[in-house]
């Protein structure tokens, strides 16, 4: 794994203590890659590169899988999700499905993601399992996806009555409710080289393995 790498807090405003979704956009650069949760602004790190790596390998086969079923987008780490005036998340990968897009403005989106992707860093455990978990539950996320490089596991929370529950893979497969159709292995992700995006796509789009 790369070498450990930190995030900061910006620091609370006097005024209030927290800040609002028009500071957020005001004091985050484009660019740049930020969380607004509860009223304070997370900075995130500069992408190890094998985090950069597993990103745009995830992009390119989300992006293709939604590009031939015309079911909905995929938007990467630097797009905001407006939840409330206190929270709005950047997830490092979110689908925004056909029916919603309408919700997606030119400077961020307003409401939840359909399906949201976190790549856990060593700065970002605490964010992604707990934070976002919560945050995600609370606003209606329908599928969260966590996939940690440092322990070599994928969870996908999906969203019932009583909250999130955990789906467990069947034959080594996790397939989404949210993106009908779609699955991974996560095996795949592990594997070094990783398998072609295009094969991928092609084994995605034959159907879940029986």
């Amino acid at each position: 794994m790369s070498q450990m790498v930190k995030s900061h807090v910006v620091p609370r405003p006097s005024r209030s203590g927290l800040y609002t979704f028009s500071d957020f956009c005001s004091l985050v650069a484009d660019g740049e890659k930020a969380d607004l949760i509860d009223g304070v602004i997370y900075m995130a790190s500069p992408d190890n590169t094998d985090a950069a790596d597993l990103f745009v390998w995830l992009m390119c086969i989300l992006y293709d899988y939604l590009d031939r079923e015309e079911i909905g987008k995929v938007f990467g780490s630097r797009v905001a999700f407006r939840l409330d005036d206190k929270n709005s998340p950047e997830p490092d990968l979110a689908v925004v499905l056909k029916k919603n897009l309408g919700r997606v403005e030119r400077g961020h989106v307003v409401g939840p993601a359909d399906l949201a992707i976190e790549i856990v860093s060593p700065d970002s455990v605490e964010r992604d399992y707990d934070k976002k978990r919560t945050l995600y539950e609370k606003f209606g996320v329908p599928e969260y996806w966590i996939i940690d490089e440092e322990l070599e596991r994928v969870t996908v929370l999906r969203l019932g009555p009583g909250g999130y529950k955990e789906v467990r893979p069947r034959k080594g497969v996790l397939a989404s409710k949210v993106l009908p159709g779609f699955w991974l292995r996560p095996a795949w992700i592990w594997q070094q080289p990783r398998p072609k995006k295009s094969e991928v796509v092609a084994e995605i789009l034959a159907g879940v393995p029986k």
